[in-house]
């Protein structure tokens, strides 16, 4: 179920930005943000941890910032793999995967505390 609702909140966050930012983020539909929200997941299972353990030291030593790049490597890596889903420039993807970074943050918390109710 989680997983669900972080695929169906991914996809509707990058068609939501691509409207917002249309000149350094483009979705051209929701085809394209659900195959890279998918994708995006898959390298986040896979790919992520490697980074993430590699990263640690310039990670620490930035108070956790660097993980914002590493999150946009990823998102470069998904515009590679899905057509109609693209940056203009290694700094949109940065900014994308700080605003998408907070958004699963809150929502994630948000979902915890919901279903910990019931």
């Amino acid at each position: 179920m989680r997983f669900i609702v972080r695929l169906a909140t991914n996809m509707l966050t990058f068609l939501i930005l691509s409207m917002i930012f249309p000149s350094g983020f483009r979705v051209d539909n929701w085809i394209a943000a659900l195959l890279a929200a998918f994708v995006l997941s898959i390298l986040n299972a896979v790919i992520k941890p490697i980074l993430t353990i590699l990263t640690l030291p310039l990670t620490i030593l930035t108070f956790g910032f660097f993980a914002i790049v590493v999150n946009a490597l990823l998102l470069e890596f998904t515009a590679d793999i899905v057509g109609g889903f693209e940056f203009s420039s290694f700094g949109w993807a940065m900014i994308i995967a700080f605003i998408i970074s907070i958004l699963n943050t809150f929502l994630t918390n948000d979902l915890h505390v919901q279903v910990g109710r019931h």
